[in-house]
């Protein structure tokens, strides 16, 4: 093979290798792009996804103030469960030694 031969014979594949590159990036091209109305859904996607997070967020900071709140209110239950309790056994024993007095009273007349 002479060096005229060598020359055509590395044109043609250069050209070939450069056509098939240029077939598969058309390929690729055609089946992964995005048309303009699919742009605007993907916009539109994107932003409802984004008021979407928005909200989400502002949902978890409402229920975790209300879960302070009930909390709260729990906490402030309890004191006054306890202090009723507390109250109520205070009750029961003042009315005991109420009818141990009435007794010895009834005993002595």
């Amino acid at each position: 093979m002479n060096r005229t031969e060598f020359i055509i014979v590395t044109a043609i594949i250069l050209m070939a290798a450069f056509a098939m590159g240029w077939f598969a990036h058309w390929l690729i091209h055609r089946f992964t792009r995005i048309s303009g109305g699919d742009m605007g859904e993907m916009d539109r996607l994107s932003t409802m996804l984004h008021e979407a997070e928005e909200t989400r967020d502002q949902a978890i900071i409402y229920l975790e103030q209300r879960e302070a709140e009930l909390m709260n209110q729990i906490a402030q239950t309890e004191a006054e469960l306890r202090a009723a309790m507390e109250g109520l056994r205070d009750a029961r024993a003042e009315a005991e030694e109420m009818r141990g007095y009435i007794e010895r009273m009834h005993a002595n007349s």
